[in-house]
């Protein structure tokens, strides 16, 4: 399934930047960035419940936010990108 993940995390002090950094190399484990602070995974139930929890472990609910959206299997006709920077076909191969 896809899940969108869009994160805002405070970097007034040292340990939101911290966080910040934390919650973005976390996300690059699990999928591809698309905006500055906002990821698109393809993952199963058991995968996103993994990342779900580490991301709910590094950020402070007091000071920093998550949204996840979860578009499911058939995403492909959710998502529409116009302007720069193309998408990458998160199921293709591979090419280095």
């Amino acid at each position: 399934m896809l899940v969108l993940i869009t994160y805002d995390v405070s970097t007034m002090s040292s340990a939101g930047q911290t966080r910040l950094r934390k919650v973005s190399k976390t996300c690059q484990n699990y999928g591809q960035r698309v905006q500055n602070s906002v990821f698109e995974c393809i993952v199963d139930a058991t995968q996103f419940a993994e990342l779900k929890i580490k991301l709910l472990d590094i950020i402070d609910q007091n000071e920093d936010s998550l949204r996840f959206y979860q578009l499911g299997n058939n995403y492909k006709t959710k998502v529409e990108h116009v302007g720069m920077k193309e998408s990458v076909d998160l199921e293709g191969p591979l090419i280095l």
